[in-house]
């Protein structure tokens, strides 16, 4: 157990922690001495110890923060890299829409001009029809006129 020396009213005494003992004149001062070295020695060793462990607990303390860092810098690493993917697709992805967006406008285009051709056929179509019927009309008249001329002669 530790002890310490008190001076007091001309008696020594001596503190365990739990009692104080009287060491009166009877202690030598070669004791006193002593045990004052001796506390003070066991004092500086458990000062040491406590030195080395702050000294640990502060190493250990840096070794788990530079481990928490390193995690979470890898992470971080993680969503950077993962974020110029994303950016690299959306450009990606819209330079593609830009082109599909001109084709489409192209096909549109090309459709409309189909619609108007056929339009047109079916405008040729019936100006055709209307040309052949009035060639018709033309031809039974001609015919009609032709027959009363034979008629008219053969009479």
């Amino acid at each position: 157990s530790q002890y310490c020396v008190i001076w007091a009213n001309s008696t020594f005494l001596l503190w365990n922690g739990k009692r104080i003992l009287d060491i009166c004149l009877r202690a030598t001062p070669l004791t006193i001495i002593t045990c004052f070295r001796e506390h003070h020695a066991k004092q500086n060793e458990r000062k040491e110890v406590q030195e080395r462990r702050r000294r640990e607990a502060i190493a250990a303390a840096t070794c788990l923060t530079e481990a928490l860092v390193d995690h979470l810098n890898v992470g971080v690493a993680q969503a950077y890299v993962n974020q110029r993917k994303l950016d690299h697709e959306v450009k990606t992805l819209q330079v593609q829409a830009s082109q599909f967006s001109k084709q489409t406008a192209q096909w549109i285009s090309m459709v409309e001009g189909f619609n108007q051709a056929l339009k047109e056929i079916g405008d040729v179509e019936n100006w055709a029809r209307s040309i052949e019927m009035d060639m018709r009309t033309i031809a039974t008249a001609l015919e009609y006129v032709h027959k009363g001329q034979l008629t008219s002669a053969s009479s």
